[in-house]
């Protein structure tokens, strides 16, 4: 496990190819993942794993991301995970329907990853 363990990670993208990527590094970086490829599946892993942090992409099958990241926000009796939206939207409007949606940070694609480790550590407090 690297030095910078910062918990359980739910990551969920539709492009097989990038969810793998994100899986190969976070998983370095010392991260507990697991994954999804659509939405429905993201919500269902949350569920039963109540992760500390989830990585969102926006434009899923099933259920989008801002509809996953609304949901995991309802859930009463669990703490409050970090969420990231990553996406091809790129229009102010969608970044801020993204944070109303209870994402915490929203990055358009391509993100370089350790843009994304730094806010997921930087909301964990590290």
């Amino acid at each position: 496990m690297s030095n910078h363990q910062t918990g359980r990670l739910l990551i969920a993208d539709d492009d097989a190819n990038l969810l793998a990527a994100y899986y190969n590094y976070f998983s370095a970086q010392g991260f507990d993942v697991r994954t999804a490829s659509n939405g429905l599946d993201a919500l269902a892993q949350y569920c039963d794993w109540h992760p500390d942090a989830a990585l969102l992409d926006v434009e899923m099958p099933h259920l989008d991301g801002r509809a996953v990241a609304r949901r995991i926000r309802f859930v009463a009796d669990q703490p409050a995970p970090t969420l990231v939206a990553v996406t091809g939207l790129a229009q102010d409007e969608e970044r801020d329907e993204s944070l109303r949606s209870g994402f915490n940070d929203h990055f358009v694609k391509p993100v370089p990853m350790s843009a994304i480790l730094a806010a997921l550590t930087r909301r964990r407090g590290h």
